[in-house]
């Protein structure tokens, strides 16, 4: 192989060169994910994420770029274990050679640089679809053991949806961004508290969602209780880009939850029809989701009872920094 450069995200001009390899290696690996470079500079310009410290980017002699690798290191928490969650790609001429083995590499440097600031154990966390063979393989070779699996699902939405019914004295409206928005986070993590590795979502990343341009508060629920409590929510979004690189017309169901303490009500399963209801009116064909394999809720059964089913398995692949 020529002899590659590595370094980290300069600026916006690597977004195109990015976009284009990550897209280059999904269409070769038939994966449906891709992505633009509008959809990275709102990844990049997510409050917990630092695109200098947190990418790594490995190009040759002529400026191409080969190999890319970001990190998404978990907030500081009280939590004795942290998350650093990567994603890496290699151009497919590129693969197989000792350019993953450096990518490794930097991204166990990256976590150990937090592991000594914060004094605790580090996850390195991967995801890999389940028939990835090469893929899976790989993150074996590296130490990594499967973790938690996770099933991405989807519903027609020509398919009859049922009316939502909720508890006596609720109220379905639509949460102001300006006003509700501390009232929302506070219940988007009593609702997640007791979910596998939640972490707490913090103000500063829920405005930064709410400036996605792909953001619609027509698409967006919240349940309040007869005593004026954030109950429930169902947070719905449509990725036109997504859709022109798929040549369909879906949309998703991106955060549906119920707090503790109003749960086996009902709530979870009227919130979601509300979003398919929301999704069908905005014109979209189908309604896709994920959810953990083991969520502790039920939701995986609540999801099959209103017509969703399986497309893919995902596997996360866990190895601990000590």
């Amino acid at each position: 192989m020529k002899t590659l450069t590595a370094r980290s995200y300069q600026d916006e001009r690597d977004l195109d060169a990015i976009a284009n390899l990550i897209n280059l290696c999904n269409t070769v690996d038939e994966l449906e994910q891709g992505t633009s470079s509008n959809e990275l500079r709102q990844s990049f310009t997510n409050p917990s994420f630092n695109p200098q410290q947190d990418t790594r980017i490995w190009e040759d002699e002529t400026g191409q770029i080969i190999g890319y690798c970001n990190i998404y290191i978990s907030e500081a928490s009280n939590d004795p274990k942290d998350d650093a969650d990567f994603n890496f790609y290699v151009r497919p001429t590129a693969q197989g050679g000792t350019l993953e083995r450096d990518i490794f590499a930097w991204v166990e440097a990256r976590a150990e640089e937090v592991r000594r600031e914060r004094q605790k154990t580090i996850n390195l966390v991967a995801t890999a679809r389940s028939d990835r063979a090469e893929r899976i393989a790989l993150l074996k070779r590296q130490g990594f053991q499967p973790w938690r699996y996770f099933f991405r699902m989807a519903r027609s939405l020509a398919e009859p949806i049922p009316e939502p019914q909720f508890p006596q004295g609720f109220i379905l409206r639509n949460p102001n961004p300006k006003i509700d928005a501390p009232a929302w986070v506070e219940m988007f993590n009593q609702t997640f508290i007791d979910h596998w590795n939640h972490h707490d979502l913090t103000l500063e990343q829920l405005n930064h969602e709410l400036k996605n341009p792909n953001y619609n508060s027509q698409l967006d629920f919240v349940a309040i209780s007869p005593e004026n409590t954030f109950t429930a929510f169902c947070y719905c979004h449509i990725n036109p880009e997504e859709n022109t690189r798929s040549g369909r017309n879906e949309g998703w169901i991106g955060a549906l939850g119920v707090r503790r303490g109003f749960r086996k009500q009902g709530l979870g399963r009227a919130m979601l029809l509300v979003g398919l209801h929301a999704l069908k009116t905005a014109e979209v064909e189908t309604a896709k989701l994920g959810v953990d394999a083991d969520n502790p809720n039920g939701a995986l059964q609540l999801y099959k009872s209103v017509g969703f089913h399986q497309l893919q398995t995902n596997i996360v692949y866990r190895k601990n920094l000590t």
